[in-house]
């Protein structure tokens, strides 16, 4: 302000031509654009670095829950190592204690081999969703155990309407090709809505809106070659916020589509059991 208001005094003391002061001016105009947009660039570096802190801390919260697990797991072995030495004249007992000794033994890898597992597919997730991620276009997350891959619905819909957007289309195209790439795995197309009402003919709440986003995703990536018989949709409104919806930016995290990661329940302890007692029921 201070080199317009200089320039302008030059101007009216008649040392410089109107053209040289309106030079100037669109000179200091540009300097002031690049520096708004450099800014606008910065707060978005921000928030993404912010993004992957929040995935870091979800990544290390499952890691500690794991580890938890193991060290539960090595107390049931030291509790059963001293039953054995309890009862070492008692061969039946001595022999019991073994097996389970074993048991939890064998349990015990199989536990450290599904974290480990688990860990690798997330890594392996973020990794072949790094160009997309890195563009803004998703997240991807640890939520409640289940790996999820998050699209704001603002990118994909037009507000208050469920047909998908030319880049939504095309953003859509890529994450259903990484998604049918990760074998014997089904996934959930689950549609958010922030908590303003609507009612309109076509969606008379916002149980019908995020339903009919849901399915539309559903749609576009069955259309981009994801196998039907591993997707399926689901609806929640905006009965599970993300964040509170106190201001606009948490508002905007609300308005989404989270694509759920179907655990697979056939690698847990027990599965084997349960599948013996279906079988006899």
């Amino acid at each position: 302000m201070r080199s317009i208001l200089l320039v302008a005094t030059v101007v009216c003391s008649g040392c410089v031509t109107q053209s040289t002061f309106d030079a100037l001016k669109a000179q200091h105009d540009e300097t002031s654009e690049q520096l708004t947009e450099r800014n606008k660039q910065l707060r978005m570096a921000e928030a993404k670095i912010d993004d992957l802190d929040r995935t870091g801390k979800s990544l290390e919260a499952a890691l500690a829950d794991e580890k938890e697990t193991v060290a539960d797991a090595h107390q049931r072995i030291a509790r059963l190592m001293a039953e054995m030495a309890s009862a070492s004249k008692d061969k039946n007992k001595l022999q019991a204690s073994i097996e389970e000794m074993t048991i939890a033994i064998s349990d015990l890898e199989k536990r450290r081999a599904a974290a480990e597992a688990r860990v690798n597919e997330f890594k392996s997730l973020l990794a072949k969703f790094k160009s997309l991620i890195d563009a803004g276009k998703l997240k991807v997350r640890i939520v409640d155990g289940r790996m999820v891959v998050v699209l704001a619905t603002d990118i994909l819909f037009s507000s208050g309407s469920a047909n998908l957007s030319k880049d939504g289309k095309l953003a859509l195209a890529e994450v259903a090709q990484v998604l049918a790439s990760i074998e014997k795995r089904g996934f959930q197309v689950e549609g958010h809505t922030d908590n303003v009402p609507i009612a309109t003919a076509q969606y008379p709440s916002n149980w019908e809106l995020a339903s009919a986003r849901a399915i539309n995703v559903l749609k576009a990536m069955v259309e981009s070659g994801l196998p039907t018989g591993r997707v399926s949709a689901a609806s929640f409104g905006d009965s599970r916020p993300s964040v509170p919806n106190d201001s606009p930016e948490g508002k905007a995290q609300n308005r989404r589509i989270e694509i759920i990661i179907v655990p697979d329940l056939s690698g847990l302890p027990g599965f084997d059991e349960l599948q013996k007692v279906e079988k006899a029921s």
